[in-house]
């Protein structure tokens, strides 16, 4: 089960079906992983019954940011921000399927601490946005 999602990890990194920038965007944020790094920025265009329409990203790193970027960007569509605020720590790594070790695991929740930290309107991202 590991190579299908090792599988998943590497096609999501070389061809994205999420990456791009909305300009304008409603709810905009990028962050870097000062260990490694990647670099994740997220657009967001959010209805005004607060349901997103269209995610984006843009970044550069390794396969794990990226991929687990262009996840996040596709679960979210559709959702109501108050359910994108819920995603955890553990969706992330269900949709990626594999064990990550401490330093892999800061380059998965990179997208999701950037995404929270945009959608709670935050001047920063901070680890504490994506433990559980």
């Amino acid at each position: 089960m590991d190579d299908f999602y090792r599988e998943l990890i590497i096609d999501r990194y070389k061809n994205p079906q999420y990456r791009g920038v909305l300009d304008p965007a409603d709810i905009r944020f990028e962050d870097d992983n000062p260990l490694c790094g990647d670099h994740i920025h997220i657009d967001l265009r959010v209805g005004e019954d607060g349901i997103v329409r269209e995610a984006l990203f843009e970044g550069k790193g390794c396969a794990i940011s990226q991929a687990s970027a262009d996840l996040l960007m596709e679960k979210i569509h559709g959702m109501h921000l108050d359910e994108v605020k819920k995603i955890s720590k553990q969706d992330i790594l269900d949709m990626l399927g594999i064990e990550l070790g401490p330093v892999r695991l800061k380059c998965a929740l990179l997208s999701l601490k950037v995404l929270k930290a945009g959608v709670y309107g935050l001047g920063e991202a901070s680890d504490d946005l994506v433990e559980d």
